[in-house]
């Protein structure tokens, strides 16, 4: 592994997609720059890769963005600027406004899934267009297509990202900077284990993870993995709202934050 190996940051490295993502990385040959608010699973994990001196980890919170700043130039300063910089970090719960407690965790989500993501790339944005190259990639979800009962947060918050990635590209469209939107269907991860219902075409995160690379390596505005879901997607996209909440009604909600 020598310096000249492109470099990868992502956020959320912890576990899950960005776990995935982080060990896809590493087994092509790339430097991983690794940020999660929990830096002991990520410890843990690189103790055990063969590749471990290429892989590097950053403890921060999305949530707050004088620390994502931090990161960027931490990185910057010990490793170069990244080629790709992977804006992963995220949650789900289920909310009923029926409960006024639940505006805790709509706010909690809208945070992390749509600020965590500006926060993340904002660092990144100049230092690339003076570069001319480099690729900003969010993961957002088949899930901001479409309002789905019992988790508007979700579905707005992915939503947002997606517009937001959209804006973005426009904005870097032809400066050599890519940015691209990487809309996942249901992967088997510590965030989806607790859904009460079926998860159509789910996938590993290992699986996830190498086709997800392939697809990013194309540097696409829009991509959704598994190609599955893409079929869905634009089916999703098709339905009538009313035939969508129909199908949906009896449906078993995610359950909210206990």
């Amino acid at each position: 592994m020598t310096a000249a190996a492109p470099l990868a940051l992502i956020t959320g490295a912890s576990s899950g997609i960005g776990l995935a993502l982080a060990q896809a990385y590493a087994q092509q040959g790339w430097r991983v720059a690794m940020c999660a608010r929990r830096l002991a699973p990520m410890a843990q994990w690189r103790s055990s890769q063969p590749q471990r001196e290429a892989i590097h980890l950053f403890q921060a919170d999305v949530d707050d963005a004088q620390a994502m700043l931090a990161v960027a130039r931490e990185c910057e300063r010990t490793l170069g600027l990244p080629d790709l910089v992977i804006a992963n970090a995220g949650f789900s719960v289920g909310v009923d406004l029926r409960h006024a407690e639940d505006l805790r965790a709509f706010a909690d989500i809208l945070q992390t899934n749509v600020l965590g993501v500006a926060h993340t790339l904002q660092p990144f944005v100049k230092p690339m267009l003076v570069r001319g190259s480099g690729q900003l990639v969010a993961i957002a979800s088949v899930a901001g297509l479409r309002g789905l009962a019992g988790q508007g947060a979700y579905c707005g918050s992915k939503a947002a990202v997606i517009t937001f990635m959209e804006s973005l590209w426009a904005e870097l469209r032809g400066s050599g900077v890519a940015v691209t939107t990487l809309n996942p269907g249901w992967v088997n991860t510590p965030l989806t284990a607790g859904n009460p219902f079926p998860m159509p075409f789910a996938l590993q995160p290992e699986v996830f993870a190498r086709r997800a690379l392939r697809a990013i390596a194309r540097r696409p505005r829009l991509v959704t993995v598994p190609w599955q879901m893409a079929v869905v997607s634009w089916l999703l996209r098709r339905l009538p709202a009313t035939a969508l909440a129909w199908a949906t009604a009896r449906k078993p909600r995610k359950p909210r934050r206990p």
